[in-house]
Parts: structure tokens; sequence; C-alpha cells
């Protein structure tokens, strides 16, 4: 049905679209009656959908369909039916749960009514008929229907005789057979259709119909409910014997046998939740019933009188009033948003509700001509004993990047048509063509706003369900995560809710009117930053203890290109470096925001911890071309950074997704600058790592690591530095050696330049020491910067590593021998150019020697890891708080 609705929606679209190019061919001909010419080259998205095979998703922001994106599923009759049956066992299961609860309640029934007799009762005769009015015929309503579809499912899913059943699917036997009444394990028992098309004589629609057509029962019970609740407050606060039996009610929950506490409202609020969850049930039911099934037209009929019963009920009725939870606290909106809700693979654009004990989960429906807004229910979650676990990093696929990229290209097209849409254009057309290309900015934006997101979101309940949910920055996500945390504990009271009047109220609830579009916004492009800002995160002091922390950074604006980076995770360290450089193409970019993120492993258990957040303010007018040092306060952490502007028109995003270039067999020049450093980061983290836990292994540098996790780590730092460090964490400390050694060892050209070879032998031979080093040094001066300095920054490493010589075992000599070879190499004799011939042993000798001599030197200089960044011009220092 979904897919016919989405399949009509396209057709009357299309349909539009092609009387909307009747009418502007006809203006086209009109015009030039009168010798007026238009250029056809301003038109192009007139005649081309942008959407293709996406045309299904929908603006909710458009005057005709507000309809948030829902990824369509197709699965086999098999399928359907398989889901079917899932349904079915839940529905049982909270049957089996909500009788639990209905005799919960009655059970103080007869006590207060014989007490009503006495000299001294709890509650009068006539309170305790209005207390308990309708409820034992709510039991018996849905005692029957529970038996009658325990006894269908018993039914179809047990085997006949032979190897096959009358039904024609084979199924597994099921404990149910032997269950009994509503307190026995019939609710968990684990049914299984296994093959074939049985599931289709399983008919349970009558069984639904007859319960529906009762609902009049409810009635009576919601007149009736104020009443009810008045009398149990009263009661409550004046008598103390009744106030111990209302504040803790014990019901057993009969599919896990745990014993749960309700307070006596909380009890007289369920069938209230209840008949707000038989039209929820109905229509999930009826979404896995295939339409050809014997149930589908019965289960259409009873999900219609279900709705209507539910549309007929007073609006405003004293009943639909606030819940009262403990402490006297009233349920309310905390904060509301929109997020990608992932569920079976698929994800659709929701509005999350955080109420002061739940979140809800709705999707906005409507806003058609004449008609008002409203939202439908997905699911809620109660806040007592939530749990929350959240990550940084999912899944994409190559398509799904594909897709990304395709829509970010269309974006900046329509983006850059529109900036120029006055310019040439016949007024009457100019005012059509300009909404055409809004609408369809506004539909992009929406289907990237589906699609892109990575960081998550787990939620898990006490009751096993969970939810996951994306957010477009890990700002944003820690923002709802604080949001959570603050209202959720474990001595939480739980008062169901209404969910029909709760999301019914959300309309006017909501504090978050539409999708965060930027195209939406009216912007002033004079404040806004367009061409390429760049952030260079160098360091992070305020840690209480050592840990290893990573620093991201996200910025606003149109989405047309990667908005968000983010820094490896340091060693553990109480001052954490990384001089690490980050380049951002923005367009209308305002504001960016800092988080500071301490990582706590790569086991399952573990959870990274957010150390502060802050969102600064970008200001064109005073973003210079030159850098200029931010230190940035993140709560008790604060990181050093580095920014620069520099404004230009920007370049059409690329089709093909952005790919990190490689690091291996390229030139350590190339790599650097690629990097906005002086010593690459694969030599840095290689070392750091070593220095963190391989300084006393034996033989390291010297012993040779696993070629598997070699070439892992070697495919990993060509594809993403994050992924690189996660696994130089894990891996064996030896491949970690290997992959620095293997490193310097492909490089195109020697980390010390093959023309300085000669004149490094000619300096072995000056006899003084001190003299032969100096003039070692001298000549290593000439390299390059980035090799002299990567040089260095290796030696010292080395000089560390020989400290521990002792447990070790590898000295100075040691490591010379295995690096000599690496980082020095004699010319090569070449078509135009002739150098002496240098024998093999001699070739080793010098290597060795000038890496030995140069690891002796008691004052070697130090290395600079990144280029300095501080302006000549303005050293001023900012500090944001």
């Amino acid at each position: 049905m979904r897919l016919t609705h989405f399949q009509n929606s396209f057709g009357e679209e299309h349909t539009q679209t092609l009387r909307a190019m009747d009418v502007y061919k006809e203006a086209l001909n009109y015009l030039e009656s009168y010798n007026i010419s238009v250029e056809d080259e301003v038109y192009p998205e007139l005649e081309e959908d942008v959407f293709h095979e996406d045309s299904y998703l929908h603006s909710p922001l458009q005057s005709d369909c507000v309809d948030l994106p829902d990824t369509p599923t197709l699965c086999s009759p098999e399928a359907l039916l398989e889901r079917r049956l899932t349904v079915l066992k839940a529905i049982l299961e909270s049957e089996q749960l909500y009788l639990s609860e209905l005799q919960t309640l009655l059970t103080p029934m007869k006590a207060l009514k014989a007490s009503a007799g006495t000299s001294q009762p709890v509650l009068s005769s006539q309170q305790v008929q209005t207390v308990f009015y309708q409820v034992p015929e709510l039991r018996d309503l849905h005692r029957d229907f529970y038996t009658g579809l325990r006894t269908r499912l018993e039914a179809g899913m047990r085997p006949g005789p032979g190897p096959q059943s009358d039904q024609g699917a084979q199924v597994e036997q099921s404990p149910m057979e032997t269950s009994g009444c509503v307190g026995d394990e019939a609710g968990g028992s684990e049914m299984k259709l296994v093959t074939g098309h049985g599931g289709f004589q399983l008919t349970v629609g009558d069984l639904f119909l007859k319960m529906v057509s009762q609902l009049r029962v409810y009635r009576g019970f919601i007149d009736n409910y104020e009443s009810a609740v008045e009398i149990v407050r009263r009661c409550t606060q004046t008598n103390q014997c009744f106030r111990e039996l209302s504040q803790s009610m014990m019901s057993c929950n009969g599919i896990d046998k745990i014993k749960t506490s309700y307070t006596f409202e909380a009890l007289l609020y369920k069938p209230l939740d209840r008949i707000t969850k038989t039209t929820l049930v109905l229509h999930d039911l009826l979404s896995t019933t295939p339409p050809n099934h014997e149930d589908h037209p019965v289960l259409q009929e009873a999900l219609r009188l279900s709705r209507g019963f539910l549309s007929g009920l007073n609006e405003g009725s004293r009943c639909r009033r606030e819940v009262t939870l403990s402490h006297a606290l009233r349920r309310q909106v905390i904060r509301d948003g929109f997020v990608v809700d992932v569920c079976e693979g698929g994800r659709n654009l929701r509005h999350l509700f955080l109420y002061t004990d739940l979140l809800l989960c709705v999707k906005m429906k409507g806003g058609a001509t004449g008609k008002q807004t409203y939202y439908r229910f997905c699911w809620y979650l109660p806040l007592a004993g939530l749990k929350l676990q959240w990550g940084a990093e999912t899944e994409r696929s190559a398509d799904t990047h594909l897709r990304i990229q395709t829509i970010r290209s269309k974006m900046f097209q329509l983006r850059q048509e529109l900036r120029h849409s006055n310019m040439g254009l016949v007024k009457g057309l100019a005012a059509r063509f300009l909404e055409k290309s809004k609408r369809k900015m506004e539909q992009l934006e929406l289907m990237l706003l589906t699609l892109a997101p990575v960081p998550y979101l787990d939620l898990h309940s006490p009751s096993g369900k969970s939810h996951m949910f994306l957010l477009s920055s890990l700002f944003e996500l820690e923002e709802w995560r604080e949001a959570i945390l603050k209202l959720t504990g474990e001595d939480m009271e739980t008062v169901p809710p209404d969910l029909l009047t709760l999301t019914s109220s959300c309309v006017k609830l909501r504090m978050t009117q539409q999708p965060p579009l930027r195209s939406l916004l009216t912007e002033d492009e004079d404040q806004c930053l367009c061409g390429t800002l760049s952030v260079a995160v160098q360091s992070a002091c305020g840690l209480q203890q050592p840990a290893s922390v990573s620093v991201s950074v996200e910025v606003d604006g149109y989405d047309f290109y990667p908005t968000q980076g983010q820094t490896h995770s340091s060693v553990p360290s109480l001052c954490p470096h990384w001089h690490q450089e980050f380049s951002f193409r923005v367009d209308g970019a305002r504001q960016m925001r800092v988080v500071c993120v301490r990582e706590t492993g790569q086991g399952a258990d573990s959870e990274d911890t957010v150390l502060g957040k802050t969102s600064v303010q970008l200001d064109p007018a005073v973003l210079q071309k030159q850098w200029k040092r931010r230190c940035i306060s993140l709560g008790q952490v604060e990181v050093t950074l580095f920014l620069k502007y520099l404004p230009h028109p920007l370049d059409p995003p690329s089709i093909t997704p952005d790919q990190q270039q490689p690091v291996f067999c390229v030139p350590i020049g190339a790599v650097a600058l690629q990097e906005g450093v002086l010593v690459p980061h694969v030599v840095r983290c290689c070392v750091e790592e070593v220095e963190r836990r391989g300084l006393e292994e034996l033989g390291i540098y010297r012993i040779s690591g696993a070629l598997s996790d070699i070439s892992t780590l070697k495919t990993a730092f060509s594809t993403s530095l994050r992924e690189a460090v996660s696994r130089l964490r894990s891996v064996d400390i030896h491949a970690v050696s290997g992959i620095l050694k293997l490193y310097f060892r492909e490089l195109p050209q020697p980390l010390i330049p093959t023309e300085l070879f000669l004149d490094l032998s000619k300096a072995l031979n000056i006899p003084d020491m001190g003299t032969r080093i100096s003039t070692l040094l001298s000549l290593l001066q000439s390299c390059p910067d980035v090799n002299i300095n990567t040089f260095f920054f290796l030696l010292h490493h080395l000089k560390r590593v020989a400290e521990k010589q002792e447990v070790n075992k590898m000295p100075l000599m040691n490591l010379a021998t295995v690096f000599g070879p690496t980082l020095l190499r004699p010319p090569v004799a070449t078509l135009g150019n002739s150098f002496p011939r240098v024998d093999i042993s001699q070739e080793v000798v010098v290597q060795v020697q000038v890496v030995f001599f140069c690891l002796l030197c008691d004052h070697l200089p130090a290395a600079w890891t990144s280029m300095p960044h501080d302006s000549e011009e303005d050293e001023e220092e900012d500090t944001i708080m």
C-alpha cells in the first residue's frame, strides 16, 4: 500500500511537472511572437527531475505535503508472514502483561468491598464501585481475546501428522502446547514458521473484529476515570492503610516472572493507554498481512472501527489532562528536534520529543490543502532505567557515498542558479522558477539530511526494547545525550502515557518547527564564510589524569563538501598533541563546533566520554588569511588550535567521493604537505605507540612483526588515519615497529638524499670525534625541512629506545644497524650522471656509521613536527569560553 502511495504521488508530481512545462512553452511562444527572446539555458532544471529514482521523497515543507521520508521496504510473502507471526507473538505477550496488570488492579477490590460494611470502612460501597467501574468487564473482554488468540496460535503452529502439516507448512514444536493460564509462560513461548505457506491458513482477524466491536466498554471507564482517580488520591492522603496499598501494588509479569511495582493511579491509567495501543497494534498487524490473505479485509474493518471509536472520543475530555508523576512533577517537553531513526536497516527522518519521563518518536503528516498538520506515533521509551550508548562512526556503503556526492553536486548547481536567478529572467517566470528551485533545494537537503548522518545514539530500555537514531553532528548528539541523562534514573516512577493525546499534542508543544534545512534560513552573505577555512588542532591541557583524547571539529553552512573532521586519538597523556590540520570548503558558514572526546579502549563495554564542547562564532571580518591562534575552553580542558580563512569562489563538488591520498610509496614531502605537518602522521603515530608500550620489548625494531598485521596497517594508513591509529593500539608492537621501517624503506627517495652520500662518507674519515659529528650534522642541515625534521624526530626516539637497552637489548649500534640502510642509500648511476662505484661492504658501513654517530651527539637539534602557525603580523591570542 505504501509503495502504491509513493507511485501515485510520483505520478501526480510528474503530471504537474508536465503541465508546468506546457505553460512555460506557451509563454516562450507568446514572447517570441513579439520578438522577445529568452535564453533557454537559464531553465535547465525545468526539464530535469533532480530525483530520478528518489522521487518518492517529498519535502515536509511544501504546501501539498509535509510527510517526512520513509525508506520503502519490499519483502517476499514468506518474510512478510514471518514478520506477521512476530507481531502476533508480541501482541499475545502484551495481552498477557495487560491482563496481569488488570488482575493486580482488581486484587484489593474484594477486601475493600468487605471493609465497606464495617464500622471503619476504607472506602464506601459507592466509592468502591466508582474506583473499579468497568474494570472487571475489561478483564473479561481481554481474557476472552487472549485465550482465543493463544488457541489459534497453538493450533496454527502445531505440526500435523506426517512430514508436513495440514496447513502446508512445517513448524517447530512449541512450548505453548503445554501452557496453562494467563500467568504461565505462554506469552514467552517460542513459535516459528519454518517454511511453506501455512501462514495463510492462520486466521485471527475475527478475534480482533470481535474485540473492537466491544470497545464501548472502554467508554464507561473513560467517562468515570477522573472520578476514580480523585477518590484514590484523596484516600491516599487521608488513610495510612490505603496509602501503603496504593503506593506499591506488585504485579507479576507472566513473561519473565519479574514482579513490578505500580501505584494505584498508574494501574488505573493502563486502560487509557491500552485503548490507544489497540489501533497501533491493528495497524502493525495489517501492514504485515498480505493483501490476498483472508484476514486482510477483516483487519481493515477492525482498524476502521477502532479509529472511529478513538476519533469519537471527546478531545476535551477531562481525563486527558496531564499525568502526575512522582513528587508532583508534571509531564512536559524538555527538548525536541529532528533525528534519523534507523529501523530494519532503513533510515527515516523523525521528530523526537524528550518529555520529563519519556522519549516520543513521531512522524509528521498532513499539510495538504485544507488539512491540518498532525503527527503519527512511531515509538516511545520510558526514561526509567534507560541505557545510552553513543558512537561517532557508522558504516556507509559505496552506493550511499555515491548518492551523497550526487546530491551535493545538484545542491551546489541549484545554489548557483538561485544566486543569479534575477538576472535576465522575465518577471512572471522568475517567481515560478525561483519557487520551483527552492522546493528542489529543500528536497535535496532533506534527502541529504536522511542519508548523511554518521554519529549514532543507541537507546536500551529495561523492557528489552531498543532504538538507534543518527544525528548530523557529534556536538548535537552530545546535547541530546546530556539532556536525556539529566532526566534518567533507576528510581523514576513510570506512568504510561496516553499515546493518542500525547502524539496529538506534539503540534502545539513542539519547539523545533521544521527540519534544519539551510535553504530556509535568511542569510546575510557578508556575515557568512564562503571559501576555505583551515583549522590546525595543536594540543590540549587541563586533563586530570593521562588519557587518550581526540578532538572533533564541525563547521555549519551548506553541506556541499565534508564539513567535519576528527583528529586521531592521542597516546595517553596529560597534555596530548596532534598537530593535525583540516581544510574545509564552506559556503554560508557561521559557526564552528569543537568537541573533545576521551577514548577508553576497544572492548565491547568501553564507551567514549565527551570531556567538553563549545561553539565558536566565525566572523569573516575577524578571521585572516594568516594563521591566528585560539585557545578554546571546553570545561576542564583547554584546546589550542589555529585558524585562517581565505575567501574565494568555490569549485563544484566532485561526484566521486573524496579519497585520502596514499601514504606509502609517495615522496615524504608530498605526504607532509597534504597533512600540513613537518613529520608525517604515520611516523609520529608509530613512534608514540612504540614509546607507549614497546620501550622495554625485547628486540624492538630487530624482531619482525606478522606480515598480515603489517599489511593491514599499511592499508589502514592509506584509507583512514583514525582507523590506522585504532589498529595500532591493538596489534602486536613488533607490527608497529615493522610498519614504521616499511614506510621508510618504500620511500621513492631515501629520507637522507642520495646526493649527500659521498660527502657524508668523507666526513666519517675525520679523526676528531666532535668535528666528525658536527660536520655530519652540518651536511644534514641542507636536507629539505620535512626530511631533516623527520630524521631528527626519529633519532630522538631511537635514543629513548637505547636508554632501555638493559631490557630491550637494543643499544645505539643495533638501532643504527637496523635503520642505517633504510634511511641512507648510495646514488645510482643513470644516463648523463656518473658516480664513483661504492663497494657493497663499504656502503653498509657508511649507512650504519652516519646514523650511529648522529645518535652519539649529546646536543642533537630538536625536531619541529608541524609548521609554525603563529602570524608574524598578528600574534593576538583569543580565549573562547
